[in-house]
């Protein structure tokens, strides 16, 4: 819930601070910083009043969780929504790293966050508390670590990063009017996460939340590549669109999304075909219904690579509030759509084919505003970006399988699956999902590199 929301809200002020390096206006850059810090503490607070009122009352009332480690939940939800409202002051200073394109530096303090948390895991069997709790209170200091860190790169790197409270009511409302909206935006996408997963516990208990559990840890793990991809890429968008350079914009979009699906592609195929294998090797003892949802959540993961630069072009035209209503709402419609086929009785996998559903309709509908907004063709964009994907899929997919049903169960054959994976859907994207353009660029890039390396090594 934390990466989705934070990284929703940082793109909403990254937005505003990559159009104002657009335009090179460094006084408004500053005030645009100020203003950013301002709402998001606004949003801190109401997030703290909620969390201790409305957020405590459904913990404790409605979950379904075992009597003796209630206790143990609320000191997981406390330090859960402590860190979250740490992250969400964060967003500015994080947003402001991403749109000086600092990518070194996020790179590091990925870096660094991973270490303290698999610090975090080697102490948990080794200090003499509950596991559970510990965990609550170690996850909520790494926050605070990560926030001072932000806070410190920023200010000695960045003019505009040093705040102190200044009133710009017209900067105020249009920021906080586009970052309320974006907020309204990213909460429905929770909702369509985080509550399906408490309907969920509802109708089937905590088993069912472990398999959808370890399911989303599988496409977050791989949606991180993703993420990354789009950190670098986000910020083109917006300068482009700030300099009014629509033509370039247009195209950053439509390669960035086959990219994102080509790149999340690649690594969800031999997942996604010995998803078995994989499960019993990591857990040993696998919750039931466990490969159906990796399965069905890799394929949801998949579906959104279509929608991440439409996002960023959307929130880069500032034109936000009918987007966030009609697609918000959409999203939105997974709860009550989920609430209804576990009422009906249905599998509790039919929850992520009604969220992948919604995705494509999704698709459809940010298709169809950005055509307005930035002159986007939908038939354009399907044809160079969705259909262009699904031959890609189609014909990488061939190889792998028939490996996957001419062998024998066993390591071997996952070797085998995943090397066979790896090189059919590489040769297929060169030669099939890229434009002969882009194969010139690609190669140009590697005979520099070898031709780099050779240099260094012989010189």
């Amino acid at each position: 819930m934390f990466t989705m929301l934070n990284g929703s809200m940082a793109a909403a002020t990254q937005r505003f601070l990559t159009f104002e390096l657009g335009k090179q206006d460094i006084e408004k850059l500053k005030m645009v910083f100020v203003t950013s810090v301002t709402i998001h503490n606004f949003i801190g607070l109401l997030v703290l009043i909620l969390g201790e009122t409305l957020g405590l009352w459904f913990l404790n009332t409605q979950m379904n969780v075992d009597a003796s480690r209630m206790n143990a939940a609320n000191w997981v939800y406390q330090g859960s929504m402590l860190a979250l409202i740490i992250d969400i002051i964060s967003v500015p200073y994080y947003a402001a790293i991403i749109a000086h394109e600092r990518m070194k530096a996020i790179s590091f303090l990925g870096i660094v966050e991973v270490i303290f948390k698999l610090v975090i895991v080697f102490l948990l069997p080794v200090l003499p508390f509950d596991k559970l709790k510990t965990y609550a209170v170690l996850g909520l200091l790494l926050s605070i670590i990560i926030r001072l860190i932000y806070g410190f790169y920023c200010k000695f790197n960045f003019d505009e990063a040093k705040y102190k409270f200044l009133w710009n009511k017209d900067m105020f409302i249009v920021i906080g009017s586009f970052a309320g909206w974006n907020f309204i935006g990213a909460s429905s996408a929770i909702l369509m996460t985080q509550g399906v997963n408490i309907l969920l516990n509802i109708f089937y208990g905590v088993v069912i939340n472990a398999s959808r559990g370890i399911a989303f840890q599988v496409q977050n793990a791989i949606s991180r590549f993703i993420t990354t991809f789009m950190i670098a890429l986000n910020p083109q968008i917006t300068k482009s669109y700030a300099s009014d350079n629509k033509e370039y914009m247009l195209q950053l979009v439509q390669q960035g999304a086959r990219f994102s699906y080509y790149l999340m592609f690649l690594l969800s195929l031999p997942i996604l075909i010995e998803t078995e294998s994989i499960l019993n090797i990591w857990l040993k003892i696998v919750p039931d219904y466990s490969v159906i949802f990796v399965r069905l959540t890799l394929i949801w993961g998949i579906s959104q690579t279509f929608s991440n630069t439409l996002i960023t072009a959307v929130l880069a035209t500032g034109e936000i509030k009918k987007y966030q209503i009609i697609v918000g709402g959409l999203q939105i419609m997974n709860l009550p759509f989920s609430y209804i086929v576990l009422k009906l009785g249905l599998a509790p996998q039919s929850t992520m084919i009604v969220a992948i559903i919604i995705s494509f309709a999704c698709l459809a509908t940010r298709l169809w505003l950005l055509r307005r907004m930035i002159g986007l063709s939908a038939m354009y964009y399907l044809k160079t970006v969705f259909f262009n994907a699904m031959v890609v899929t189609i014909l990488s997919a061939i190889f792998p399988l028939v490996v996957y049903y001419i062998m024998n169960a066993g390591l071997l054959r996952l070797l085998f699956v995943c090397i066979a994976s790896v090189l059919s859907t590489g040769l297929v994207m060169f030669y099939i999902g890229l434009s002969r353009a882009e194969r010139g660029f690609i190669l140009r890039k590697i005979n520099e590199f070898i031709q780099k390396m050779m240099h260094e090594y012989l010189y």
